[in-house]
């Protein structure tokens, strides 16, 4: 099962043997134990369910849930799997011992939040004239036409900007340290540091 949940460290680089630079970004890894395994006959779809990072404070409900795996996880996230050849059960514990340098994995995490933000900073809209009496600079201009008198869906205005959950596909992991429990993969990877970042392997 080539998935696990991780932390982001930060960005670095690496020089290739033809010169070339070569971003990276660091993700630090922890023990990820399997706490519910999900299959058509009961839940109506294949899945599992990772936990990672033991808590401190866990309510009673979470802690019967849990009491099969023997853990109480900080981190849960749930997996979708479509392959049934591997046998997964309920405490086994996933790591580093399923990818390799090369693997292409997908890549998830939660982008930075910046709030509101203007149509400027949020679709790169142009900003006015400021010339021959123009005083429209950071307005968004107009929103609709006289007919049919509303405002689509969907139209570029201000609001609400990043914290979303944003997938980046096809990244090649570059970095595999087992002694300091880190994973390096290519290109960036969305979320502030210490943000939680899940990786999942390709069929490529």
């Amino acid at each position: 099962m080539k998935t696990l949940i991780t932390r982001k460290i930060g960005m670095t680089s690496t020089i290739s043997e033809d010169g070339v630079l070569n971003p990276i970004t660091l993700l630090s890894v922890s023990d990820n134990v399997i706490t519910q395994v999900k299959n058509l006959e009961t839940d109506g779809y294949q899945a599992i369910q990772l936990g990672t990072e033991n808590r401190k404070n866990t309510n009673k409900p979470q802690i019967n849930h849990f009491k099969a795996s023997k853990t109480t996880p900080k981190i849960v996230k749930e997996f979708r799997i479509t392959d049934d050849s591997e046998v997964l059960n309920i405490g086994d514990v996933i790591s580093f011992n399923n990818f390799s340098v090369g693997d292409v994995v997908d890549v998830t995490g939660t982008s930075k939040g910046k709030g509101f933000a203007g149509t400027i900073k949020r679709h790169n809209f142009h900003r006015g004239r400021k010339t021959h009496g123009g005083r429209s600079y950071r307005r968004p201009g107009s929103i609709g036409s006289m007919f049919p008198q509303k405002i689509f869906k969907g139209k570029k205005m201000a609001g609400r900007m990043g914290h979303d959950q944003v997938t980046i596909k096809n990244l090649k992991i570059s970095i595999i340290d087992k002694e300091l429990g880190v994973i390096g993969v290519s290109g960036a990877v969305p979320g502030p540091r210490k943000s939680v970042v899940t990786i999942k392997g390709t069929n490529k």
